[in-house]
């Protein structure tokens, strides 16, 4: 059967979303531990950051592409007519720690903020035109849902500084590899790192994932570029993405991933890799990012200090799906609203391209 002819599961039909018993209750003490967590990484550094994803890598300003002739089931929300999108987007490392070493395996992030995008947007941003977007290395997530999230994130406050017991703590799990795999990513060049949604989404009439791949043939060759911490600096993965932006335009296929078997692709619990081979990745999109300074101090500051990304900023259309999203519609602006009360700061909701900063600035060596 042809990808076009496939049953395609609808996003409102009935087993895609089930929320279960204190939901609630486990998402409001994640917001907590979070916010307990960026106070404790306040009171190193005397400045508060986000409760994940602390560390910018880079910063860059690009476009994302879509074509004319997407066959029509991938004709769904901002990808039913061709079109190009500014876009600025960070890369990032995963954990709440901002001075986090490049050399110790992580996650990492990247995130892209899409610009004059319109259409029936989330409450609270109707006159906001742009869509975020946010994505992972790790195609998994090991916070797989609000419960497993309340649990994890309670045993890393706990045993932070001590791994052997963190460790002891999570082999009594039944999922142990999934908490333990993020020790063991691979420590690449991020210009050639595969990053995923880990979570579903709305997806017009239906329910994906997404990921974002390194399309180029020079960001390809970099993949085998690994760190090594005997010969790299602390900061290795931000000089490598200067070098690279520096020199280099990059590109990135934005694909999809339908829902076909809500018991072989579960929405609610994020710890399940969709398999490619029965569920194939279709591309609706290009990114193209030309060559720049890839880490502006101006624009990271103005990042860090006022803006961020939500998937819950944009169109119904994207509506994120499952446990996981619904904990983030709660704890993102808790962690936002911390951030600018202990910063005295104010969260700015960027409508064009135009109020970012930095265009101006010279060149930064780190």
């Amino acid at each position: 059967m042809s990808l076009e002819d496939r049953r395609y599961i609808r996003w409102d039909a009935e087993g895609v979303e089930n929320i279960q018993p204190n939901e609630a209750e486990d998402i409001q003490a994640v917001a907590d531990q979070i916010n307990a967590i960026q106070k404790a990484q306040y009171n190193n550094h005397r400045h508060c950051f986000g409760g994940t994803h602390a560390r910018t890598q880079g910063l860059v300003k690009g476009k994302l592409i879509v074509p004319d002739d997407l066959p029509k089931h991938l004709k769904q929300s901002m990808f039913e007519h061709g079109g190009e999108y500014p876009v600025v987007c960070r890369y990032s490392s995963e954990p709440g720690d901002p001075g986090l070493d490049d050399r110790i395996p992580q996650p990492r992030g990247f995130a892209i903020k899409v610009f004059n995008v319109h259409g029936d947007m989330f409450d609270g941003f109707q006159d906001i035109p742009t869509q975020d977007i946010e994505f992972n290395s790790t195609p998994a997530l090991d916070l797989a849902t609000a419960k497993t999230t309340r649990e994890i994130v309670g045993l890393r406050i706990k045993y932070g500084n001590d791994q052997s017991e963190l460790y002891k703590q999570l082999e009594a799990r039944d999922d142990t590899e999934l908490q333990k795999y993020r020790d063991t990513v691979r420590n690449t060049h991020l210009e050639s790192t595969r990053q995923y949604s880990q979570t579903a989404y709305r997806f017009g009439d239906y329910v994906c994932k997404y990921c974002l791949v390194p399309s180029s043939e020079t960001q390809k060759k970099l993949y085998e570029e690994t760190v090594k911490p005997d010969q790299h600096e602390s900061n290795i993965l931000s000089k490598w993405l200067q070098n690279f932006h520096g020199a280099h335009d990059a590109e990135y296929l934005l694909q999809f991933q339908l829902c076909e078997n809500l018991e072989d692709q579960p929405v609610e619990y994020a710890g399940k890799v969709w398999d490619a081979e029965k569920y194939p990745w279709q591309t609706v999109a290009k990114l193209v990012i030309p060559k720049q300074d890839s880490f502006n101090y101006e624009l990271k500051t103005f990042w860090e200090d006022h803006m961020r990304v939500d998937p819950w900023h944009g169109l119904k259309t994207l509506q994120p799906l499952g446990s996981p999203n619904r904990l983030r519609r709660v704890v993102y602006p808790a962690s936002s609203a911390l951030r600018r009360k202990m910063n005295g700061r104010k969260e700015r909701h960027v409508k064009s391209m135009d109020e970012l900063p930095g265009d101006d600035n010279p060149r930064a060596s780190l």
